[in-house]
């Protein structure tokens, strides 16, 4: 089937992967982009399948003219992809209310937004998919980027009540989370305003990874993320989290054990009593 896509944060990276494989896909595409001369080439390559439009998705008129031209363009949304995104460094401490409102505008309220505007439309039609690219950030916490944390946990959490909310009306939420992915993310990151001493030490080395991100040869290519994305969509069911990458199952598996070994350690302190030994099962027969 021919879908209709969606797509925030086109420029570079992802967002701009995601548009030329579900074109080369057969599929049409609503590539939106705060500046959207930079996607005019793949306009031109893809003249019948690709629609390019300006969007600040902080801004809610524009995010409704979005929905509103591709339903006028392709006649509606079968996958939206909340795409667009941007990074601030700061600790706790340093990260001041506008900053933070800022961060969690564009992260988490944004694609809230998009969702709630394509939602009458899936509803409609019975089916849909709503794609939210989170982060491994979306898991655990990481120095130094607080509100980024902090708007990538809002979105997963969105995505899970969401997706339960959405089901019975056959829409499927994902929450995809990439691991080290080309994308100049940390060199696109932007300074808290605030800068204390103190938590130089403490931040020093996130910054730094992230900044020198782009020399690791390892990191996934911005293609890979868009195959995976494209099978997602066309896979009968599939988890809300999905993990995307070569490094994000090593690592989340780490995460999952440390969270484990906190639930025990809370669990000794609440109760006082370790958490009981695990019975092991008595096998059945072999068939």
């Amino acid at each position: 089937m021919t879908r209709r896509w969606l797509v925030t944060g086109c420029s570079t990276g992802l967002g701009r992967a995601v548009v030329e494989a579900a074109a080369r896909a057969g599929d049409l595409v609503v590539a939106t982009a705060r500046r959207p001369a930079v996607l005019e080439e793949l306009a031109s390559r893809f003249p019948d399948r690709v629609t390019t439009l300006a969007l600040d998705v902080c801004d809610p008129a524009r995010c409704e003219a979005a929905v509103e031209h591709a339903v006028d363009r392709f006649g509606g949304v079968d996958v939206l992809v909340n795409n667009a995104g941007a990074g601030l460094f700061g600790a706790v401490e340093e990260v001041t209310d506008d900053e933070l409102r800022a961060q969690l505008e564009i992260l988490t309220v944004a694609p809230w937004r998009l969702a709630r505007l394509v939602l009458p439309l899936m509803r409609a039609q019975g089916s849909g998919h709503i794609v939210n690219v989170s982060s491994l950030a979306g898991r655990t916490g990481f120095p130094g980027l607080s509100a980024y944390v902090a708007g990538k946990y809002a979105l997963e959490g969105m995505s899970q009540v969401l997706a339960a909310e959405a089901a019975p009306f056959g829409i499927r939420v994902s929450a995809v989370e990439p691991g080290g992915f080309a994308t100049r993310y940390g060199a696109a990151l932007t300074e808290a305003v605030t800068r204390i001493p103190a938590y130089e030490g403490i931040t020093r080395d996130m910054r730094s990874g992230l900044r020198d991100m782009e020399d690791n040869p390892a990191l996934g290519r911005p293609e890979d993320f868009a195959a995976l994305l494209l099978r997602l969509v066309a896979a009968d069911s599939a988890p809300v989290r999905v993990p995307v990458g070569a490094d994000a199952f090593a690592f989340l598996e780490l995460v999952e054990e440390a969270a484990r070994k906190e639930l025990e350690t809370a669990r000794t302190l609440v109760t006082g009593a370790p958490e009981p030994p695990v019975t092991a099962a008595v096998p059945g027969p072999v068939r």
